[in-house]
């Protein structure tokens, strides 16, 4: 299998999944998502699949300082509606990574480890995502922004060839290397993409 490296240098998330160590499916309940998991599971890499991918590491971070996520005891919610704009491609990143789900989710095993009812949509914050523990209520906002990450410029030209079906091979190929450049770029200036801010 043949992938961009700059996938193996991203930081991967650590969680603690109860529901997992009751079914026996990992010692202890832990184990990890990295960014190429993520990329498996949605199929590619793009800026939007790696903002999830970093909203989620980060507010994880915040609210589970030096200790792994619980996995399952996270709410998250969004401002906008499912089918706008890219919020179902984030929220089924974040889905993956958390097993949080608006209905869809595991029901739960004698009332304990349910999944669903911990994602909601159409809600009432100012954020790209709000995550919450269920257990102390702690809450973060996270804003994910990648437009001062700029794309490089070849890849308008590339588009348009390819839109008219004229891209060389070379160039097809090229377009790929372009755009997960922006990609890189990306995780390596996290600082000026993210931004948390403690909910009160």
């Amino acid at each position: 299998m043949s992938y961009p490296k700059f996938f193996n240098t991203i930081e991967s998330i650590k969680v603690s999944d109860p529901l997992s160590a009751a079914l026996g499916a990992f010692d202890d309940g832990m184990y990890e998502f990295s960014y190429l998991d993520v990329v498996k599971s949605a199929g590619h890499s793009c800026p939007t699949v790696a903002g999830a991918y970093l909203i989620t590491l980060e507010a994880l971070k915040y609210l589970y300082p030096n200790m792994p996520a619980v996995r399952g005891n996270i709410k998250v919610a969004f401002e906008e509606d499912a089918k706008e704009g890219v919020a179902g491609v984030i929220a089924n990143v974040i889905s993956q990574i958390t097993g949080a789900t608006e209905t869809s989710g595991f029901k739960g095993l004698q009332g304990k480890f349910a999944r669903h009812s911990l994602m909601e949509f159409n809600a009432s914050i100012k954020a790209s995502a709000r995550f919450t523990r269920t257990d102390n209520k702690k809450a973060v906002d996270v804003t994910y922004n990648p437009s001062s990450i700029a794309p490089n410029p070849d890849m308008q030209t590339i588009m348009q060839k390819m839109q008219q079906g004229q891209a060389s091979a070379d160039e097809l190929r090229e377009f790929g290397v372009l755009w997960q450049d922006r990609v890189k770029r990306i995780f390596e200036n996290k600082e000026k993409v993210i931004a948390l801010k403690e909910v009160e």
